[in-house]
């Protein structure tokens, strides 16, 4: 058992990442653009210069921030009242925190999104860190956000867990040297990433029932 465990938010914890893929094209025909049908896939689970970075390679006419900002928007709106969780969000960080495990969230969205959602749940007193893609230059797949989360809990990556869904996450955990395991949720892995990660499971129960069992 590792000494810590860093979650990603959208489509792991909560399946909100559906909710960003779809406004990525209504923001798009607002903007007055074409969607882009590689645009939701590679944007997700980036955030900050590297998330711009996408937005001006498949639009690169539009204000990118503005872009951004206008999709954070419309997500937030929907997410101000309800949360639709992940199933087994509650006895994985249970789980995790009768085990004397140290918590961290890693998420792109913004700190005052996190804590919003995290709250709703009612999760947030499983978290000892909160790290937000504000805090870092370098969005995933950069190894950024992980390594600060560790450094925040105290720990170096390598005695961390990585919890991801997306293909972008998953390369952040895995270059920041923490045991990487994806949940799937729209992405599938590569097959580089099924040789590099700690372990693939269908949902944060499965991981659960893994690491009760010593697999990982």
């Amino acid at each position: 058992m590792k000494l810590g465990a860093i979650f990603d938010m959208d489509g792991l914890l909560f399946d909100t990442e559906r909710l960003y893929q779809e406004n990525w094209i209504v923001v798009a025909k607002e903007f007055g653009q074409q969607p882009h049908p590689d645009f939701p896939k590679a944007i997700c689970g980036t955030s900050g210069i590297h998330a711009q970075e996408v937005v001006y390679n498949h639009y690169p006419t539009v204000d990118a921030a503005a872009f951004i900002q206008s999709c954070i928007d419309k997500v937030n709106r929907i997410l101000q009242n309800s949360i639709p969780e992940k199933p087994g969000i509650h006895e994985i960080l249970s789980y995790l925190h009768e085990k004397g495990v140290r918590i961290a969230v890693a998420s792109s969205s913004v700190k005052p999104m996190v804590d919003h959602n995290l709250k709703l749940a009612g999760i947030s007193q499983y978290f000892d860190v909160v790290v937000s893609g504000q805090e870092v230059m370098y969005g995933k797949p950069e190894p950024d956000i992980f390594l600060l989360a560790a450094k925040k809990l105290g720990l170096s990556s390598m005695d961390c867990y990585v919890f991801e869904d997306g293909i972008n996450g998953v390369r952040a955990g895995i270059a920041a040297g923490c045991a990487t395991i994806m949940i799937p949720d729209l992405t599938q892995p590569t097959e580089e990433l099924r040789s590099a990660c700690a372990g693939i499971y269908s949902s944060l129960l499965e991981a659960k029932i893994a690491l009760e069992q010593g697999e990982i």
